[in-house]
C-alpha cells in the first residue's frame, strides 16, 4: 500500500508537469530566449525553477542563487581549474553562511590561491553578502591587492584585509586557502592568554597553533604578521582580540579546520568557567595520536580503498547537501559518491 511519501512524490510530479506544460511558463521562456537583456524575466524564471531553501542560520530566506553560474561564452574566460576553484570557493562562502558563521556582514573574508605557479588569488567583492557569492562574482587579484579580473560585479575588494592574508601567502607557500573566523567564541578564545587549549577532540584535530600580533604599516596602510611566520607549520593562526585564521593546503582542509576550530572554542569557553586548574588535558602522546590519525584523511577511520585528503570526504558530504537543496555547486564528485548519488 503506497505511503504518505509516495503520495507526496506523485503530487510533486503532477505539479511539475502542470507547470512545464502551462502556457504561462511557455510564454515566459519564449520571452527570455528572445530578449536576453530582460533580467526581470530571468529572475522570474529562476524563482519558478529553483527551490526555496530556508535554514535558520542563514540570512537568506529567498530563492537559492546558483553557485555555478559560469556557463556558455563566459566559461571560456577561465581555465577549467579556475572555473572549478571559483565554484568551490563560492560554495565555501555559502557553507559559512548556512552555519551562521559570517554574522550577516560583508566584510569578513575567505581567500584562495589560484595556483602555485601564479601570484594570483580569488576573494569576494566587498559589496556582496556570503549568500550572494557565485563563481562568476569572485574577484581575482594579485599579491598587492590590485584587481586582475573584477568578475561579474562592479564592486571592489577589502584591500586592507587582504594585505594581511597576502603576507601569509608570501611566507607560507604551503598555505593556499585562508578563512578568517571572528565568531564570538573564537574571538573570545583569541583574547585568552592561554590560547587554544588541547581540551577537546576538536581542538586536537586542529593541530598546532601559533599566535601573532597584527602589525600595521602606517606608510603603506598594510597589515602583516611577524616575518617569523615562515618558520611555523601551524594551520591555526591566532590573532589576539581579532579571531583566528584557519589555513589549509586546500579549500577542503581549511574548511575542516574551521569547523573543528569553532567547536573547540565553544567547548573551551564553557569549560574554563570552572577554572583552568580544574580541567583535565590529554597527554602529549594522546594529542599527537589524534592529530596524526586525522591527518591521514577520511576522518582517520576510512577502511575503503578510496584515499581521501584531509577534509575532502567531509566536504563532499556537504556538497551533496547543497546540491540537493538546489545550490548547483558544480562540485565534481569522486566515484564512490557518484554511485551513492545515482542510487538516491
Amino acid at each position: 500500500m503506497p505511503g504518505e511519501g509516495d503520495n507526496q512524490s506523485t503530487i510533486n510530479e503532477h505539479s511539475s508537469k502542470i507547470l512545464l506544460n502551462s502556457s504561462e511558463f511557455h510564454n515566459e521562456l519564449i520571452n527570455l530566449l528572445i530578449n536576453e537583456e530582460n533580467k526581470e524575466s530571468l529572475e522570474t524564471l529562476s524563482n519558478l525553477l529553483l527551490p526555496i531553501t530556508k535554514l535558520d542560520a542563514t540570512t537568506c530566506k529567498g530563492p537559492v542563487l546558483p553557485v555555478n553560474d559560469i556557463r556558455g561564452i563566459d566559461s571560456r574566460t577561465y581555465a577549467k581549474n579556475e572555473r572549478y576553484l571559483r565554484c568551490k570557493l563560492a560554495s565555501l562562502y555559502r557553507v559559512m553562511d548556512l552555519y551562521g558563521w559570517n554574522y550577516g556582514t560583508c566584510y569578513n573574508h575567505i581567500s584562495v590561491r589560484v595556483n602555485n605557479s601564479t601570484d594570483q588569488f580569488l576573494i569576494k567583492p566587498i559589496g556582496l553578502a556570503f549568500h550572494e557569492i557565485t563563481g562568476s562574482s569572485l574577484v581575482k587579484i594579485d599579491s598587492n591587492g590590485s584587481i586582475i579580473d573584477r568578475g561579474s560585479t562592479t564592486f571592489g575588494i577589502n584591500a586592507l584585509s587582504f594585505s594581511l592574508y597576502s603576507s601569509i601567502y608570501k611566507h607560507r607557500p604551503d598555505i593556499n586557502c585562508i578563512i578568517h573566523i571572528q565568531t564570538p567564541a573564537v574571538t573570545a578564545v583569541s583574547a585568552m592568554k592561554c590560547g587554544l587549549l588541547s581540551l577537546s577532540q576538536e581542538s586536537l584535530i586542529c593541530g598546532q597553533t601559533s599566535t601573532y600580533l597584527i602589525q600595521i604599516d602606517l606608510t603603506t596602510n598594510h597589515l602583516s604578521l611577524d616575518k617569523n611566520i615562515q618558520q611555523s607549520t601551524a594551520k591555526v593562526l591566532i590573532l589576539p582580540n581579532y579571531g583566528m585564521l584557519a589555513c589549509g593546503t586546500t579549500v577542503e582542509e581549511a574548511w575542516h579546520i574551521t569547523f573543528h576550530l569553532i567547536l573547540a572554542c565553544e567547548s573551551q569557553l564553557r569549560a574554563v568557567s570552572m577554572g583552568i586548574d580544574n580541567l583535565i588535558l590529554p597527554s602529549d602522546n594522546s594529542a599527537k595520536q589524534v592529530t596524526d590519525t586525522v591527518s591521514t584523511g577520511g576522518g582517520g577511520v576510512n577502511t575503503s580503498d578510496t584515499k581521501w585528503s584531509v577534509g575532502e570526504l567531509e566536504w563532499s558530504t556537504l556538497m551533496i547537501v547543497l546540491d540537493r537543496a538546489g545550490y548547483h555547486t558544480g562540485y565534481i564528485y569522486r566515484e564512490p559518491l557518484i554511485r551513492f548519488i545515482d542510487k538516491n
